[in-house]
């Protein structure tokens, strides 16, 4: 099951789905959001954490955009709202 909630044009698709950005490195699209909510904020960083763009470097936009859209203020807020108890 997935669940997906959209609000103001930011899409949250649930815990249970993921998408494998760089395939050379096995490093997927929570692993970036995660990257970024321990403090890495340019792909750069995300190469020396996670490998992340230095094989092929076909996943840099896509994790560059990934890593722009976690830390933006929205999401910030969205997910501390999502992770809050009911």
């Amino acid at each position: 099951m997935v669940m997906t909630i959209i609000i103001t044009n930011i899409v949250i698709v649930s815990e249970t789905t993921l998408m494998y950005v760089c395939v050379c490195h096995g490093v997927t699209d929570r692993d970036i959001r995660e990257a970024a909510e321990n403090g890495v904020s340019s792909v750069r960083q995300l190469g020396k954490e996670l490998g992340v763009g230095t094989q092929c470097g076909r996943c840099a936009s896509m994790a560059r955009s990934i890593l722009k859209e976690t830390r933006s203020s929205d999401y910030l807020a969205l997910a501390n709202l999502l992770a809050s108890p009911a």
